[in-house]
């Protein structure tokens, strides 16, 4: 599957959100050298991809405060005890919000979840630049979140490769058919397919879906928002993904340990190619 070269810049929410990452990665830059020695002498990195390959489709566990959606889930939230329960409830792996200004999150709740807990840790942000894998990397995270639709295909090609060199697994989000292309294109290992529009903040149900077919068997497919229960698991199972990623319902649960075994325990199909 080639990848189209057209691309345009995000606009609505996403675009807003993408101005604001920017403008910290251009703050980031003035620390290079010192990012730079810190990812190397970085704990090895948890194995990401392969946590997620189990018999039940995996489950990754996001610690979420609040979101542009909903806002407020949780505003006492604590990233510790809330990462300890999703690894008590079988989560394969935890995801962290670490953008400040519209989902609560920080690089300090990246650091003392990968303190609390012995599975992968994902960096959940908005990367745009080269330099904040350098930094996730050096924070010890495992792997890091890319948006194809908020970055340039030439940007995306730059990260996935530097991601490779860091030793960073790369979690890359599309959301149609160009996105999957130019993400497998580039070596992507791990796709995402986000079933939210994040310029305009809908879930489009049935994109996961539509693409997870699309997905070669030796990439780890993620299907990603509006996933509440277990039925919603099993629904994107029958289509054949690796994984979801599930962020609000679990962190509003009174019972997160409970909740992230409701959703470990669905069997994963598989695909055929």
């Amino acid at each position: 599957m080639q990848a189209s070269s057209s691309w345009t810049a995000p606009g609505g929410t996403l675009g807003g959100l993408v101005d604001e990452a920017k403008a910290r990665a251009d703050r980031l830059l003035a620390a290079r050298a010192d990012l730079e020695r810190a990812a190397t002498r970085a704990t090895p990195a948890r194995p990401f991809a392969a946590a997620l390959r189990r018999s039940n489709v995996a489950v990754i566990a996001e610690v979420k405060r609040r979101s542009p959606s909903k806002g407020w889930i949780k505003r006492d939230l604590s990233a510790v005890d809330q990462a300890r329960a999703y690894e008590r409830g079988g989560a394969a792996a935890i995801s962290v919000l670490t953008e400040p200004e519209h989902f609560g999150g920080s690089n300090d709740d990246l650091r003392n979840v990968l303190g609390a807990v012995s599975i992968p840790v994902l960096k959940k942000d908005f990367h745009v630049h080269p330099i904040q894998l350098t930094e996730a990397r050096a924070l010890g995270a495992s792997a890091a979140l890319v948006i194809a639709r908020a970055i340039s295909p030439d940007t995306l090609r730059t990260m996935i490769a530097h991601g490779r060199d860091l030793g960073l697994e790369l979690l890359v989000e599309i959301r149609d058919e160009e996105e999957l292309g130019r993400a497998l294109e580039f070596g992507s290992t791990v796709v995402g397919i986000n079933n939210r529009n994040l310029e305009t903040l809908v879930i489009e149900a049935g994109t996961a879906e539509r693409l997870l077919g699309r997905i070669p068997a030796d990439v780890v497919a993620i299907a990603e928002s509006g996933v509440s229960g277990r039925t919603d698991v099993e629904r994107v199972a029958r289509c054949g993904t690796d994984a979801v990623l599930v962020g609000s319902s679990i962190s509003a649960s009174e019972n997160p340990a409970v909740a992230v075994g409701e959703l470990s325990s669905v069997p994963r199909v598989g695909r055929e190619h």
